[in-house]
């Protein structure tokens, strides 16, 4: 990967680490030899204030600090320092000597030795001399200096090496010199930066390995959630991020499972929505062409009695008929065109108000059996003419509950249908059958005719308004093509079941209904 983090957390680590070893070599290279100077200067000067701060003491005391030191002497060529233990400023001289390797002389006033920690105190004796009288013909650089002493440092070019001298009068008056050898820490530091280097170098190898293999722990939360957006990109919303972990990387995972859930969720509200709105949209368009044919429909079915009306009009004002037999013809022309119009607005308008739902059904226990042998004393005279059989066997009663008025126009509509369309051996069975439901007995009839089956197609459009199978047949007997959109908006104000099947002979078409 070109910008991978494992990558720049790996050069991060390298870059901070050669940082730092840069800078402890700059530390090493410019501050370390002013540093250690500073510190050995405090150590002289801290052991000049302790000096004779002690020396004060002994002296109030009434001790004589020369007579000790030369008690301390003598033991020491016996081989019996500890016996001369117990006198703090002896005590403090040797351990100067002993940590910090100052070696101090306090002369008294004729400049001779009162306490040297040297057995031999010529030396620094010599050097105080030269000091005090200006005549120090060694190197040196003075670097600190106050009214009672002066720190400097010199240069021994017999041995070869620094030292640092603190060299003044103390507090009573007393000359004392201090000298302390110095490291030559420009050397030291050379040493030590070597030795960084070859350490500096090792170290950061092995932790550039070490942070490139351990960053995988931390980069893995990272890719899990780079995998998880790519997903979510897609659409994909079932992934989730898995880690357990309570930092920053495992708050944004939790954050992004909770946005995942939300956009999914938003996305099925939208999705939903979307469907409605096409759904909607498909209904609007539908009730446009519905509306579209229904203007076209109504146009058509009145055009044509509307023109026979109109041109048998004329006719009776031109004097055509003259005869009383051809005006009686005329007015009968008129007068069914005028029937058959005002059977369609009726029909319209019974529609209108069933699919609006304002005729609803009025629900009373009638007997159903009554009700069809009365249709079909109705139409018995058409059957005839017709020349049709109907046929029902039903004697016993058969209790339904519905509206009486509306049931009795759909065995009329089913009826007159199958009249009209019965052929061959022209026989309309109307028949009852029951059984039992969960909720009680429900009824259904059938009402049968013999003749041509219906294709198969045609079937679900048959209770669309004006659908016609046969558009020239029906314009023959009168049909409008609505009873069958009555009977299906009869049947839903009900709430019950209607349909028409092809059978053997023929076509049925049913309804059903609640019994008791």
């Amino acid at each position: 990967m070109k910008h991978s983090i494992r990558i720049r957390f790996t050069l991060i680590f390298i870059s901070l680490m050669a940082m730092v070893i840069l800078c402890l070599w700059g530390v090493n290279s410019w501050l370390l030899e002013d540093f250690y100077m500073q510190e050995k200067v405090k150590d002289l000067e801290q052991a000049y204030v302790l000096v004779d701060h002690l020396l004060q003491e002994e002296q109030a005391a009434g001790l004589n600090i020369a007579d000790e030191f030369k008690k301390l002497d003598e033991a020491m060529r016996k081989g019996q320092v500890d016996v001369l233990g117990g006198n703090v400023l002896i005590d403090l001289i040797r351990e100067l000597n002993e940590r910090s390797n100052i070696t101090l002389l306090i002369m008294d006033s004729s400049n001779g030795t009162l306490i040297s920690s040297e057995r031999k105190g010529d030396d620094l004796s010599e050097r105080f001399l030269r000091n005090i009288l200006g005549q120090n013909d060694r190197p040196f650089k003075i670097v600190s200096q106050t009214e009672d002493y002066t720190i400097q440092q010199s240069y021994d070019p017999r041995i070869r090496s620094f030292y640092l001298e603190s060299w003044g009068f103390l507090d009573d008056e007393s000359p004392f010199i201090m000298s302390m050898p110095v490291a030559s820490v420009r050397e030291s530091a050379e040493l030590s930066n070597r030795f960084l280097a070859y350490v500096g170098v090792a170290a950061l190898a092995v932790g550039s390995i070490l942070i490139y293999f351990t960053t995988r722990r931390m980069v893995a939360p990272i890719l899990s959630l780079t995998e998880l957006s790519e997903r979510m990109s897609e659409l994909d919303f079932d992934a989730h991020y898995t880690g357990t972990a309570a930092d920053e990387i495992g708050v944004l995972g939790h954050s992004m499972n909770t946005l995942s859930d939300r956009l999914k969720e938003t996305i099925g509200e939208l999705k939903t929505a979307n469907l409605q709105l096409m759904q909607d949209i498909e209904q609007k368009t539908r009730i446009d062409e519905m509306r579209k044919d229904f203007i076209a429909n109504v146009s058509h079915e009145l055009k044509t009695p509307i023109a026979l009306i109109q041109g048998y009009a004329e006719g009776l004002i031109e004097g055509m008929a003259q005869e009383e037999e051809s005006r009686d013809y005329y007015c009968e022309v008129i007068r069914d065109e005028a029937d058959k119009m005002n059977k369609m607005v009726q029909q319209l308008l019974t529609l209108s108000a069933l699919e609006s739902g304002k005729d609803a059904p009025v629900m009373e226990r009638f007997d159903l059996t009554e009700l069809i042998s009365g249709v079909l004393s109705s139409v018995r005279l058409m059957a005839d003419q017709k020349g049709v059989q109907l046929v029902f066997s039903q004697e016993d009663p058969c209790y339904v509950w519905a509206d009486e008025f509306k049931i009795e126009e759909v065995v009329t509509n089913y009826l007159n249908n199958a009249l009209n369309h019965a052929d061959y051996a022209k026989r309309v069975v109307v028949s009852l059958a029951r059984w039992q439901k969960e909720r009680g007995t429900e009824v259904q009839v059938s009402v049968y005719n013999t003749g041509d089956p219906i294709p198969e197609k045609d079937l679900p459009d048959l209770w669309t308004k004006f659908y016609k199978v046969d558009k020239a047949r029906t314009r023959a007997y009168g049909g409008s093509g609505i009873g069958l959109s009555i009977v299906k908006a009869v049947m839903d104000s009900h709430k019950k079941q209607c349909g028409v099947e092809n059978v053997e002979g023929g076509v049925m078409f049913w309804f059903t209904l609640d019994g008791e």
